[in-house]
């Protein structure tokens, strides 16, 4: 392209408004600007672009026939612009969050309610998978950024090939519990021991989740085994049978709170402490939408 694109687009916008008056008032242009690289543009070319009339100007067709094509290239990038600008004002746009089912029910709920109505116009994706499931996606930059319980899970350092290949950032800390049904309220009356618990049947997630993970190397750590009785692959299923009296249930404490509040279970009075875990953001070094910055800079304004 010998033509300066500059050249083309106040073409573009002449040819468009039929006017050089018009043209620079849509470009912020002066009319003597716009006269000038018109007749540049002639120039270069070797033809006559437009005619001037009483009512503006009008197009030669050798004209009409450059127009054909350079409207289709400017009418392109300013659908570019406008999309541009549109993000950037966060009135369009999307947000994919990878979480697992804990961090849904736990935290992240609240906040996608906030961000709603902050920006009503922007896609929310969700996608709900185990934690090394929402890790790999994250690497392979399907998401924009996940929101897991990391710290304590020695098989998620597992799946990480280094560290520098997440930023983590704690969000919230929560606690696990040992809870019981009414047949085993005898239990809670005094503190026990894990070796004590591991004599009545076990409620907890199957293997795979974070959540059975860390049971798993709590019990690990005190040389101790413990069948579960009953394994589940959702923890809102664990409470259900905890109340109906199948054993003694292992959960995060904010999936028995309704339960303990309606006296249906009790918790456990451990012995040995169980360790809080953590919420975090999760995040690569990948760039990240604006729709995405919005949100990290809700829930973290460090991060």
């Amino acid at each position: 392209m010998s033509a300066s694109f500059d050249y083309y687009r106040i073409f573009y916008y002449v040819g468009r408004t039929g006017s050089i008056t018009a043209a620079a008032g849509a470009l912020y242009l002066t009319q003597p600007t716009i006269s000038h690289a018109i007749r540049n543009l002639e120039e270069e070319l070797g033809c006559t672009l437009f005619l001037r009339t009483k009512k503006g100007v009008i197009m030669t067709p050798e004209a009409r026939q450059l127009y054909s094509h350079i409207s289709i290239a400017c009418e392109q990038i300013l659908k570019g612009e406008e999309k541009l600008r549109a993000a950037l004002q966060l009135s369009e746009g999307s947000l994919t969050i990878g979480a697992t089912e804990t961090v849904l029910h736990f935290y992240l709920i609240p906040w996608l309610k906030q961000y709603r109505s902050l920006y009503p116009d922007i896609k929310l994706k969700i996608a709900n998978s185990s934690t090394p499931a929402t890790l790999q996606t994250l690497k392979q930059g399907i998401l924009d950024f996940a929101i897991l319980v990391m710290d304590t899970d020695e098989r998620v350092d597992r799946n990480r090939s280094c560290e520098n290949d997440f930023h983590i950032t704690p969000l919230e800390s929560f606690h696990d519990i040992f809870v019981t049904g009414n047949d085993y309220t005898f239990l809670a009356d005094k503190p026990v021991t894990l070796k004590q618990l591991t004599g009545y049947p076990l409620i907890c997630l199957e293997k795979g989740t974070c959540t059975r993970s860390f049971l798993d190397n709590i019990l690990a750590t005190e040389q101790m085994e413990w069948i579960p009785d009953i394994e589940l692959a959702n923890s809102d299923l664990i409470m259900p049978m905890v109340t109906q009296n199948f054993g003694i249930g292992f959960t995060p404490e904010y999936f028995a709170r309704e339960a303990l509040a309606q006296k249906k279970a009790v918790a456990l009075n451990l012995k040995e402490e169980i360790p809080a875990r953590s919420i975090c953001l999760v995040c690569t070094d990948s760039p990240r939408s604006a729709a995405a910055e919005a949100f990290i800079r809700m829930i973290s304004p460090e991060a």
